[in-house]
């Protein structure tokens, strides 16, 4: 079993495990040779949020090897902190701080090369940083994350979601946007209210006994199922060939706490589409670069609230 890439766009990479670093403590990271898979299925999670992210390895990566007895593909667990503070210290602006200083000297990272090792017994994703310090000395700088090794048996027991047919896609607003409203809105209701019709019509609202508030935004694009899942293939039905009222209005209560979950993909999002399936769940497609160019996508499962 082997592994070694470079990481050339560690801004991306790194803005990719902060997004989900505030979802899971750990996550799975299933390597093969054209995609990065990231997945956080634990069913302890806020709301039981679930994240599938597929990842194009040439979107980030070069020089990227990979060898396996199970077709070329390695799944590993590790800790997204201390991923992602390994993806933090190899720009130079985090080995330049006080802390760090104490321990190294201040060094511009000129290459981050990710592989997999063995310390101690211990399989590890080695981060080796290469750069040259403010003096000129050349540095070389390693992180090791602990990870667990995944048998092919246990990968293979890992499913997404299985999903009715979304009754509506919606592109959002700016994910930015989106958070500053609902971290108005937490403070009022543990439960929020996501509608969408065919017609460009997306609302968020709380209502509570004491208070009732709705936001509303018109105009919004409606994208086809086809360019909603453009690059990766989803669980859920066919396309009607019937298509639904427009003006018909379609809902999902969520957690107000795992929508701003979701909300922290703000970090990577150019362009975000959601999904509702009425009274089931929200399916919201975080794009990594435009849509017909993506770099990647995070799908998102969010689970609906049944309320009493």
């Amino acid at each position: 079993m082997r592994f070694r890439a470079t990481v050339e766009n560690v801004a991306i990479f790194c803005r990719i495990i902060q997004a989900v670093e505030k979802l899971q403590r750990k996550c799975i990271i299933k390597f093969t040779e054209n995609e990065m898979h990231i997945i956080c299925n634990d069913d302890a999670n806020e709301g039981g949020i679930q994240v599938w992210s597929v990842v194009k390895v040439d979107s980030i990566f070069t020089n990227y090897r990979i060898q396996s007895n199970a077709n070329n593909q390695i799944t590993v667990a590790l800790s997204t902190e201390a991923l992602l503070s390994s993806l933090r210290s190899s720009s130079a602006s985090a080995s330049s701080t006080a802390a760090a200083s104490s321990i190294l000297p201040a060094y511009d990272a000129d290459e981050l090369v990710m592989k997999l090792a063995k310390k101690n017994d211990q399989a590890v994703l080695s981060f080796e940083m290469f750069g040259v310090s403010r003096s000129g000395r050349k540095v070389r700088v390693t992180h090791d994350v602990r990870i667990e090794v995944m048998r092919p048996a246990e990968v293979d027991k890992l499913r997404e979601p299985l999903c009715p047919e979304p009754d509506v896609h919606i592109l959002l607003p700016p994910l930015q946007k989106l958070r500053t409203i609902v971290e108005r809105l937490r403070p009022l209701s543990d439960v929020l209210a996501l509608r969408a019709n065919n017609s460009g019509k997306l609302q968020m609202a709380i209502s509570t006994d004491s208070v009732k508030v709705e936001t509303q935004w018109i105009g919004c694009a409606n994208p086809s199922l086809r360019q909603a899942q453009v690059g990766e293939e989803q669980n859920v039905d066919p396309e009607p060939t019937e298509k639904p009222d427009p003006e018909k209005v379609f809902s999902v209560l969520v957690s107000v706490r795992s929508f701003l979950k979701f909300l922290n993909s703000h970090v990577v999002s150019t362009t975000t589409i959601a999904c509702i399936c009425q009274n089931h769940c929200a399916i919201l497609y975080v794009y990594i670069g435009e849509v017909a160019d993506a770099g990647g996508v995070l799908t998102f499962y969010i689970p609906s609230v049944i309320e009493d």
